[in-house]
């Protein structure tokens, strides 16, 4: 069983999403949004990247209780630092992403269907 997302109004009445695994654990929450429509697509963006994304360790290797290099899996690619700039590509994504979310689709419920396009 997949995640899912929830819409909320937080206390400072902005829109907001959480991700939630299959347990219930709350694992991710958004930015404030000023609208539903931008909850959506910000929901959209993170389906579109958050499974190919790249891992990028930050934590400092001299730190007190820090593993070995070695124990870290080969498998997590790493993200490199001589990586082209995006910023242009990214801008152009996200304006898509809303046009996209800005329009009716079929979610496979018709009530979430009508309640995010009547945002």
């Amino acid at each position: 069983m997949a995640g899912k997302f929830e819409v909320f109004v937080d206390a400072e009445s902005h829109f907001r999403f959480r991700l939630r695994a299959p347990d219930g654990t709350e694992l991710a929450v958004s930015a404030a949004f000023a609208d539903k429509r931008g909850a959506a697509a910000g929901i959209a963006a993170v389906r579109e990247c958050a499974g190919m994304g790249l891992i990028t360790d930050l934590c400092p290797a001299n730190r007190p209780g820090a593993t070995p290099e070695a124990a870290v899996p080969a498998a997590i690619p790493q993200a490199h630092e001589n990586e082209p700039a995006r910023a242009d590509g990214l801008r152009a994504r996200a304006r898509k992403l809303r046009r996209a979310a800005a329009r009716p689709r079929w979610t496979g419920t018709a009530w979430v269907s009508a309640r995010v396009a009547g945002a």
